[in-house]
């Protein structure tokens, strides 16, 4: 049976992509801190879970919502240095090591964009928190010399799926009627549909030449006022209270999360897949989210 390697794979992303890879005839062995899965001080066990499998995928890491207190900052941080380092260590261990590595990154990497959009190849690192956590991540999964093995780092945007994610926070927004812009509406909102995750990740594992960073994010970006048109579009709502920023900065703290989550620009675009010649599956964002709202293919 053709093995895989989920790290850090009990949230969103990770249950998507075990149900998915389930699906497809692969035996997942997910590595996580509850106990039922394999534990990440088991260096053994990881070393014996990696040997022969096609590819290993680590999600792991504290979420980003939430303060950022120093007690947080120090979990998000260190949960994502950790444990990228723990599968390197044990990778190293390997006889027959997985050819492939995708680790998680964050397009938050890239600095606050207005004026034009991010990629691979031109985009600007920002400043702060969460880019030192993006950079230290990338370099933590790339300083190890695995040379029978690929290291990519997928620098995922906001992700769109059915029941879980972002997706919840803002059809409740619509819900009761705060649907409109926030702040001033022109920030970008990068995104994916969690499908086109992981049809990226087959598609990286089909690509034996890719390697590096690669955009994981739609080719179709649009502004936070658009988004929340096509919210109240897809959830038949005509009007929507904007939110200005001060509201945002005191909403943020009374659910326990950080404005930047909603007022940074995020404009980025997927150029290496894009010359590689992946289609998404949702390229638009009408498109994705009538998929997640109405429960379409």
């Amino acid at each position: 049976m053709k093995k895989i390697v989920l790290a850090g794979g009990t949230g969103f992303v990770g249950q998507y992509l075990e149900k998915k890879f389930t699906e497809q005839g692969y035996q997942v062995i997910i590595i996580s801190r509850q106990p039922s899965h394999l534990n990440w001080t088991n260096h053994t066990g990881i070393v014996s879970a990696l040997e022969g499998a096609e590819m290993v995928v680590n999600l792991a890491g504290k979420s980003v919502n939430c303060r950022y207190t120093e007690a947080n900052k120090r979990e998000i941080f260190d949960s994502r240095m950790e444990t990228t380092e723990a599968l390197g260590t044990a990778i190293l261990s390997c006889d027959n090591p997985p050819p492939l590595w995708v680790n998680s990154s964050t397009s938050t990497i890239y600095r606050h964009a207005e004026d034009r959009p991010m990629t691979e190849a031109n985009g600007e690192f920002g400043k702060g928190f969460s880019v030192e956590v993006g950079k230290a991540w990338e370099q933590a999964l790339f300083s190890f010399n695995l040379p029978n093995t690929r290291q990519v780092a997928l620098r995922l945007s906001i992700v769109l799926g059915k029941d879980g994610g972002v997706m919840i926070p803002y059809e409740n927004m619509v819900r009761f009627g705060l649907g409109g812009k926030q702040g001033n509406g022109k920030q970008m909102f990068s995104w994916i549909h969690i499908e086109d995750v992981y049809r990226i990740i087959l598609f990286v594992r089909d690509h034996d030449h890719l390697s590096g960073v690669i955009n994981t994010t739609s080719a179709e970006p649009v502004t936070n006022r658009e988004l929340m048109k096509q919210l109240r579009i897809a959830m038949d709502k005509r009007l929507g209270l904007p939110a200005t920023k001060w509201m945002l900065n005191i909403g943020a703290v009374a659910i326990g999360t950080e404005p930047e989550l909603i007022l940074k620009s995020r404009w980025i675009l997927p150029e290496r897949l894009q010359q590689e010649g992946f289609h998404f599956t949702y390229p638009t964002l009408d498109k994705a989210l009538k998929n997640i709202l109405h429960k379409t293919l």
